[in-house]
């Protein structure tokens, strides 16, 4: 009998090609669709529904949506607006992954009797010679998503298949083409999906009403104030447009002080650093750090990694150093730690 796969099919390219070479492979495949978000008061059908619910009818395999917008709300949406409020710079996908587009897509897969989930990541599941499973860089580092995955679980892993991981995105367009499947000129989705326009500041003042905290004081490191900012939630560490400062030469955000709301101000110099501290730590290629250990680290997702030393500190924290100064340490960020070409597991940023 053929193993059952729900894959969760976003209307876009790579989800929709996923599903497709699992079918070819003699999956039994159900396309499943997370409803996750839509503007308040519309009451269309999403596109991206739409254009899944065409994906099902093409490949010919069972279709269902799925309502998640309530855990959604809880995992995702309000965690983003509550770190901001503390002066952090959330990453909501990482986030979405853990709680919603597996722990929830898991549990309704096996509700439909399936024996895995199935998404359409640019990552490769592996399993370690230690036994446990780990998230393995993709065939393309261009579109390599192992950095958002970290946080997954092994019995998420275990339960997890992600087949475009072993291709390039054109490659995975020309399958799509010839396949033809309805999305393969799809252009990829780029912004938080429930921030379409990219106003972070206004989506937050809207959720979180009097609770966002108002105009403050632009400070230089030793206190001194040199302008007056819109509020902390404007803002991120190493920005530097949009802050209107004139100071003869260019200023970056080198820190944002949620209890004085304060936004320190510094030169580029003054953005990179050798250490963070982080906390959260969701190991993967190993149960627990015991000794210190050299590995290499991504501080973001765009970032191409460095080499540090990880050190075990108390309250389950982690502090790395690195060999050379790393640009913007941003609080609330994730810190993922590889090994060779798999995620040995990472953790959120706290100072």
């Amino acid at each position: 009998m053929a193993k059952k796969v729900v894959v969760g099919l976003s209307g876009g390219v790579d989800s929709s090609v996923a599903a497709y070479l699992l079918k070819k492979k003699g999956y039994d495949v159900i396309g499943v669709t997370m409803h996750m978000w839509q503007p308040e008061g519309d009451l269309t059908e999403p596109v991206s529904v739409a254009d899944a619910r065409k994906v099902a009818e093409a490949l010919d395999i069972p279709f269902y949506v799925c309502d998640f917008k309530e855990v959604f709300e809880e995992k995702v949406m309000n965690y983003f607006v509550d770190e901001y409020l503390q002066g952090r710079t959330p990453n909501p996908c990482n986030t979405c992954n853990r709680y919603v587009k597996w722990e929830a897509l898991l549990a309704r897969a096996k509700e439909l009797g399936a024996d895995y989930i199935a998404t359409g990541h640019y990552a490769r599941i592996i399993q370690l010679p230690n036994g446990r499973y780990s998230i393995k860089t993709s065939a393309t580092s261009s579109k390599d998503q192992t950095y958002a995955l970290y946080n997954l679980t092994q019995e998420q892993l275990a339960h997890t298949l992600m087949p475009v991981g072993e291709y390039t995105k054109d490659e995975i367009r020309q399958i799509a083409a010839e396949a033809n499947i309805p999305v393969a000129q799809k252009k990829d989705s780029m912004e938080i999906c429930f921030i379409p326009d990219n106003d972070y500041a206004s989506f937050i003042e809207k959720k979180a009403g009097e609770k966002v905290p108002g105009p403050g004081n632009f400070v230089t490191t030793d206190g001194t104030v040199i302008g007056q900012h819109k509020g902390i939630t404007h803002y991120t560490i190493g920005q530097r447009k949009g802050l209107n400062l004139s100071m003869g030469h260019p200023v970056f955000v080198t820190k944002i002080c949620a209890r004085t709301g304060d936004v320190v101000i510094g030169k580029n110099e003054d953005v990179f650093s050798n250490t963070l501290i982080c906390d959260k730590v969701n190991f993967m290629g190993m149960e627990s750090l015991e000794e210190p250990r050299k590995v290499m680290a991504k501080i973001r997702y765009a970032h191409k990694g460095d080499i540090c030393l990880l050190e075990k500190m108390d309250n389950d924290r982690i502090k790395c150093t690195f060999e050379n100064p790393v640009r913007a340490i941003t609080p609330g960020q994730a810190v993922v730690f590889y090994e060779q070409d798999y995620v040995l597991g990472g953790g959120t940023i706290i100072e």
